[in-house]
Parts: structure tokens; C-alpha cells; sequence
């Protein structure tokens, strides 16, 4: 697919998937808009002022989010990331979550929505709970006898590529099962199955998956095949009955190897590297530099249910005035205009607008922070 025409298809699945009120409440689709508007300095420049409304427009329509994936046999919103994705490979995936593991700090290396538990030979067993977000919590609760990590993979691409990273890191994981309802709008299940009967092709596509767009960019070659011979993938789709998940956990930990029975299987797994990706320790906010924009004041109005926000000059002259029923909307509009000139102001108004916005939701007194440290360059 060329460029021209990964660009037709986003906007075909974005804007088809915008006239339906589900998509409007889905994570899905707010990922795919998300990803869209950090894309924009890739587009063409005759080509950004009009996808730059289009993506402002579709932002303002979006809804609180209700689902993270409604599991649509036809997914507008996993469909607009793939068609970005093709049309902009060098695109950013969207953001890791952070985890909810208690697992040690060596492992698991990525982040992301699972229940682990600390390294042991007595662990053994992986449970993918597809697009059943609930579940993971289930079976932790239960703790059977075997568990190492239980978690979502709700895309058949970079959901795939953490779930092997975090499978090949720790040679005690010997299977995993597939559990849970099938992510219909991504076929995540079936490409499991698909990658561990037959791999992947020299462009790293899962050979014989369903889904449109199972091609594994986070991992190599070497770490797919590590996965295949390390685990056994155990076909439990569709099942959401977490006792009997951990009925079949036990009896999997029960067995000192795969089921295959083979002498290259059965021997210890040597565990992956670490992740080559640099992660850095986040450190205390440095002081913010003063905007030559200008300031802003937040001010949340639960009358109308709206934020109004103030622009002034540094002089303390107000320049501009924008209210939206929303941080997103807000921000987006001060973005476009090009009332910011800062990237640590854009951080911080940020965090100002999305307090501004919960204590709308919850009732709450917002009181707006002070910068972080002196204003470098303020007048003194």
C-alpha cells in the first residue's frame, strides 16, 4: 500500500467510525486520533492545515471514554492506526500504560496492564487474556499454583511484541494460554495460535494470522523464535471462566516441559536481553522558562460545566479567551492558534487543564499550581 493510499484509508476508518456514537466512547478510536495529531509534522505540508481541522474536529466529538475496546467485528479505530502505521512506519505506537505488575524490577521489562509475580521455576505458565481486561485481576485474586503473569493483548502487533518480550525475558514460563474474548477487531487470538504454528515471514508477518495487520516491529527474529520453542501456546478462546483458567494453570505447572516432548524444548530456556530501547529515570521538574507567548488562567466554571481559559501577555495585557467542555479541546485550540512557544509551559498547562477538567467531573476545588521553581527570565 502506498502512502497516498494508506492516507485514503485513514481517513475512510476515521471518519466512518466518527459517525457512530460507540466509537465516539472508545479507546480505540481517541488512540488512533491521539496517534493522528502527534503524526502531523510527518504529513506533507500542503496536506497538514486540513488534516490538522480534521483531527481537531473529530478530538472536540470524542466522548469520555467508556471502553478501552468494545471488540467490533470491525474495529474503525484499530483500522485508522494500522492505516497511519503503513502510511507513517517511523509513527510511534501509542503509549506503554503504566503496569499494574508486582512483579521485580529485572522482569517483566515492558510495561503495560498485567498482574506478575516475582521469578520462580515453580511459575510457569503465561495467560494472554485477549480483550478480557477484568480477568487478569480474577485470576490474580485466585492465585493458582503456577501463575508468573496474567494480562490483555488486545492488538495483533505491538500487544504481540510485549507479550513476547515479556514471555522470553523469564526462562520459567514454559506455556502460555490464550484466554478470554477474542479482540474481534484485531483477531489477537488467532494470530498467537497462527505465530506459534508457523512464525513469520522476512517483513515479520505473522504467517497464516487473520489479522490485517500482524507485523511484529518491536521484536527480531531471533526473540520470535526463542518464544516458539521456549512456550507452548494453549488454546483456551473464549473461555472467561477464571476457575477454570486456573484449573488448567495448575495442571500446566504440574508438566516440566511442553507438551511436544521434544529434548530442544525441554531444555532451559536462556533468557532474552533486556530491552535495547533507553529508558531514562524521570528527575524533579527543572524551572520553567518563561514563555514568550505569554500566561495562562484556568478557571473550571461548574455552572455551565465549562473551562475558560485566559491568555495574557507577560505585560499582564489579555490577548485571547478559549472555553471548551474539555481539556483536549482546550488544549488543542491554544496549540492551533500558537499561544504556546514552550514545550515545559505546554507540559504544565496540560496537567493544569486535565484538574481543571476532573474537578468538574467530581466536584472538587481546582486551585491552580504555581510553576515548577522560578520562572527563568521573569521579571524580578
Amino acid at each position: 500500500m502506498t502512502k497516498k493510499e494508506a492516507l485514503r484509508e485513514l481517513l475512510r476508518e476515521t471518519g466512518s467510525g466518527m459517525r457512530l456514537e460507540k466509537c465516539r466512547k472508545c479507546g480505540c478510536m481517541k488512540d488512533a486520533l491521539e496517534s493522528c495529531r502527534g503524526a502531523l509534522p510527518r504529513f506533507d505540508t500542503d496536506e497538514r492545515p486540513r488534516w490538522r481541522r480534521a483531527v481537531k474536529t473529530w478530538l472536540a466529538q470524542m466522548k469520555p471514554v467508556e471502553y478501552a475496546c468494545l471488540g467490533c467485528r470491525h474495529c474503525f479505530g484499530a483500522e485508522a492506526s494500522n492505516a497511519l502505521a503503513e502510511a507513517f512506519p517511523e509513527n510511534a505506537g501509542p503509549a506503554a500504560k503504566t503496569s499494574t505488575g508486582a512483579g521485580n524490577d529485572a522482569w517483566p521489562p515492558e510495561p503495560g496492564e498485567y498482574i506478575s509475580f516475582p521469578q520462580s521455576p515453580a511459575r510457569s505458565v503465561a495467560v494472554s487474556t485477549l480483550a478480557g481486561t477484568a480477568l487478569p485481576e480474577v485470576l490474580a485474586k485466585l492465585e493458582p499454583a503456577g501463575l508468573a503473569i496474567a494480562g490483555k493483548t488486545e492488538t495483533e502487533n505491538t500487544g504481540i511484541d510485549k507479550l513476547i518480550r515479556n514471555t522470553v525475558t523469564n526462562p520459567a514460563i514454559r506455556f502460555l494460554i490464550a484466554a478470554g474474548a477474542e479482540s474481534k477487531g484485531h483477531l489477537s487470538g488467532r494470530t498467537l495460535l497462527a505465530l506459534a504454528e508457523n512464525g513469520v515471514d522476512k517483513e515479520m508477518r505473522v504467517i497464516g494470522s487473520p489479522g490485517k495487520r500482524p507485523v511484529l516491529k518491536n521484536v527480531t527474529a531471533a526473540e520470535v523464535e526463542t518464544f516458539r520453542k521456549q512456550v507452548r501456546v494453549v488454546d483456551m478462546i473464549g473461555c472467561a471462566d477464571a476457575r477454570l483458567i486456573a484449573e488448567k494453570i495448575a495442571e500446566l505447572a504440574k508438566k516440566k516441559a511442553p507438551a511436544c516432548g521434544c529434548a530442544e524444548c525441554a531444555a532451559p530456556a536462556r533468557p532474552a536481553p533486556a530491552p535495547s530501547v533507553r529508558r531514562i529515570k524521570a528527575g524533579v521538574p527543572k524551572t520553567l522558562r518563561l514563555d514568550k507567548a505569554g500566561y495562562f488562567v484556568v478557571m473550571p466554571v461548574a455552572r455551565t460545566g465549562t473551562i475558560i481559559v485566559e491568555h495574557y501577555g507577560n505585560d499582564n495585557r489579555l490577548l485571547h479567551a478559549v472555553e471548551g467542555k474539555d481539556a483536549p479541546s482546550v488544549y488543542s485550540s491554544i496549540i492551533d492558534n500558537g499561544w504556546l512557544s514552550e514545550l515545559s509551559h505546554a507540559a504544565y498547562l496540560g496537567r493544569e487543564l486535565a484538574l481543571a477538567e476532573l474537578s468538574l467531573k467530581y466536584g472538587f476545588k481546582y486551585v491552580q499550581d504555581k510553576a515548577p521553581g522560578k520562572i527563568k527570565g521573569a521579571a524580578k
